[in-house]
This record gives structure tokens, sequence and C-alpha cells, in this order.
């Protein structure tokens, strides 16, 4: 089965909530990823998370502005899935 992501939250710390199309929500923290490669750029927070979203159904960062899902930054979704610890959804995003 191919986990698809539907909706991506970034905070403050490089963290960021996964949402998943079968309910589960995954965290992940970036905070090692942002030191390394084409990576590093992410280290500006505010281009951290105003960039952040989901692209080729995966969380991505959409450095160019134009959502192409051939110009991102993206995880592979299974790894995020496998890899990331489950968590309930945070408090500040419920409305």
């Amino acid at each position: 089965m191919f986990h698809k992501v539907l909706q991506v939250v970034p905070t403050d710390d490089y963290k960021v909530y996964i949402y998943f199309e079968d309910g589960k929500i995954k965290l992940f923290d970036a905070s090692e990823l942002i030191k390394k490669g084409v990576f590093q750029q992410l280290q500006d927070i505010e281009l951290f998370k105003n960039s952040c979203t989901v692209l080729n159904d995966t969380l991505a960062w959409d450095l160019s502005g134009n959502f192409d899902p051939y110009n991102c930054l993206d995880l592979d979704p299974e790894e995020l899935y496998n890899s990331c610890p489950d968590v309930k959804e945070p408090i500040e995003n419920i409305i």
C-alpha cells in the first residue's frame, strides 16, 4: 500500500506534522535534515515554514513557489510513514 500525505503543518522548531490518508498523524523532525546538502537552505525558519507543502503525495518544500512537482525538495512518504512516530493532532491546529 502506498501511503499518501494529505496535509502538512510545519512548526517553529523544524518539525512537521504529517497527516496521512489513512488517518494517522506522524511527526517529522527535520532539525538534522536541514544540516545536509540541498536541505541546508531550509535553515531559514520562514522559508522552512512558508515553502512546506504537499507535492507528489508527500511532504515537500516548494522553493520556487510554482508548486512544480519536479522542482521541489520532497521526502519518501513510505520512509516518513515507517520511521516517524505517531502523534495526536496538536491542540493549536484545531479550529
